[in-house]
């Protein structure tokens, strides 16, 4: 049986519409592969944390106290105290910087914070102790006595009738004051002790009495002066320490473990013998009674 045209011509577009349909529903369920996940870049290394910048403390120090504390001809404040307190800074992981200080105001710039600590040939005693807190002591001194060469004094007793030199409110100040009276004039004090042994030179005062370490660093880099030292047994021994304030103990646990660290090292001997000559003979008294 034969079709007609038309019908023929409709199974034809059928077929055609069928297989289209095929090819598109095909089409629609082919997936396409997933695009390929980004490559991670490895991660740049972290940059190491910048180091903590190390606590500076200002330290207050009269530096005309040679040969402890006193400046060089580059205004730069060198000597004995400063040596150790900056080995004793470096070992206690904190830093330093040292502010010339009169002595006249040095204590109270410690109570108003202008100052974190003083170390300026200070002589630890009971009195300074109540206002203040000290470390364990970095040096041993004691009162000495310079007078002309020509002198007939043997002895601190001797200077009852004289007039002695002392600089202001140091034990030196004390131990003249104790002697002559408290309203004697003549007790001459100076602001520093170099100061009164100039006065001394001059004629001015007949003597002076000072710690022994700058009387004898003085006598011995003024040979023209002509002087001569007198040490007597009634000279109590005194120690020198850092100060801070009262209560600050993170400070003075610092100060104290450095000065222990620089002790056991040998480095505290090096620095004693730098100045001195030789490393200290014994360990300090126990006693403490600089400045």
């Amino acid at each position: 049986m034969s079709t007609s045209p038309d019908a023929s011509t409709r199974r034809f577009l059928q077929r055609v519409g069928l297989m289209a349909a095929g090819l598109v529903l095909a089409a629609c369920g082919k997936q396409e592969p997933p695009a390929p996940a980004p490559v991670a870049s490895a991660p740049e290394a972290a940059s190491a944390p910048a180091p903590t910048p190390a606590k500076v403390y200002v330290v207050g120090t009269d530096a005309a106290y040679a040969p402890f504390e006193s400046q060089n001809d580059k205004a730069e404040i060198v000597g004995f105290t400063i040596d150790v307190v900056s080995a004793v800074a470096q070992k206690a992981g904190f830093e330093v910087k040292f502010v010339n200080t009169p002595w006249e105001g040095i204590f109270n710039s410690l109570q108003q914070g202008d100052r974190d600590l003083l170390s300026s040939s200070i002589t630890i005693t009971e009195e300074r102790k109540q206002t203040m807190d000290f470390s364990a002591p970095y040096f041993d001194a004691v009162q000495l006595i310079a007078v002309k060469a020509d002198s007939k004094v043997a002895r601190f007793d001797d200077l009852k009738k004289l007039k002695v030199g002392v600089q202001t409110g140091t034990t030196g100040d004390e131990v003249v004051t104790k002697l002559l009276g408290k309203t004697s004039s003549n007790v001459k004090r100076f602001e520093s002790t170099p100061l009164a042994l100039k006065e001394l030179e001059a004629g001015g005062v007949d003597a002076v009495v000072a710690d022994n370490g700058v009387v004898i660093h003085y006598v011995a880099n003024n040979p023209d002066a002509k002087f001569k030292t007198v040490s007597d047994s009634s000279f109590a021994p005194e120690q020198y320490g850092i100060a801070v304030k009262k209560g600050n103990t993170e400070l003075l646990d610092k100060i104290n473990k450095g000065l222990a660290d620089i002790k056991a090292d040998g480095t505290y001997d090096r620095i004693y013998a730098k100045y001195f000559g030789a490393a200290p003979s014994a360990a300090a008294p126990a006693s403490a009674a600089s400045n």
